[in-house]
């Protein structure tokens, strides 16, 4: 009969974060040490302090993995990194001719329901490059093979600080606060690209953990 800390088990979140970025060489020694660890404390100190302690582990470690995961294969992320950027200058120039040349296709219907026609003159256009940044981000972690959350953090963070960067710039130059407001969505296209990665490395774990059916 198995005791109650053994049932116990460390927050979902948290091993999920850390199997995102662990190599598949070091999983079982850093998972194993940590849930090692987090039953014992579980069994003297409690579940709370315990659950506590995995969460102050994993934010010490997960720094320290992304840069095990740069070092151990920069060319390959560089590639992928680089890749993603210049497919993204390829693909932006498209959208808005693409979207309005919609719009002016259909230019009868759109006559008669103008709020439509606004809303994706607008908002559509940004949902449009959201959804770029992601198919971008499927891409780049396609191509870092077991590294898809370096590669997709560091893209991500490249055009976070552009956005950033830019929209101050701007806002000190000319004082119009709508491009504080734009920002938001600026980061949340750089956040679709490390949403893609997440995505893509989750696939690959669980693609790799199903058991392999026999055929004979």
């Amino acid at each position: 009969m198995n005791s109650q800390p053994n049932l116990i088990q460390p927050p979902r979140i948290a091993v999920w974060l850390l199997k995102l970025f662990v190599l598949a060489e070091e999983a079982e020694s850093i998972l194993g040490d940590l849930l090692e660890e987090f039953a014992l404390l579980a069994s003297k100190s409690g579940e709370a302090y315990a659950r506590s302690w995995y969460w102050r582990q994993t934010i010490r470690t997960l720094p320290r993995l992304v840069g095990i995961g740069f070092r151990t294969a920069p060319a390959m992320t560089s590639v992928a990194v680089v890749g993603g950027f210049l497919l993204r200058k390829l693909v932006a120039p498209l959208i808005e001719p693409a979207i309005f040349g919609v719009l002016e296709r259909y230019q009868v219907f759109f006559e008669h329901h103008f709020s439509t026609y606004m809303f994706f003159a607008s908002t559509g256009i940004d949902i449009a490059h959201f959804v770029t940044f992601l198919l971008i981000g499927f891409f780049v972690a396609f191509v870092a093979k077991k590294r898809e959350m370096v590669a997709t953090m560091a893209l991500g963070f490249i055009y976070a600080a552009m956005a950033v960067f830019g929209s101050v710039y701007v806002w000190t130059k000319t004082g119009d606060g709508a491009l504080l407001w734009r920002l938001t969505w600026y980061l949340a296209d750089a956040f679709a690209i490390v949403i893609a990665g997440a995505i893509v490395r989750t696939h690959r774990l669980a693609s790799k953990s199903r058991p392999i059916p026999n055929v004979l």
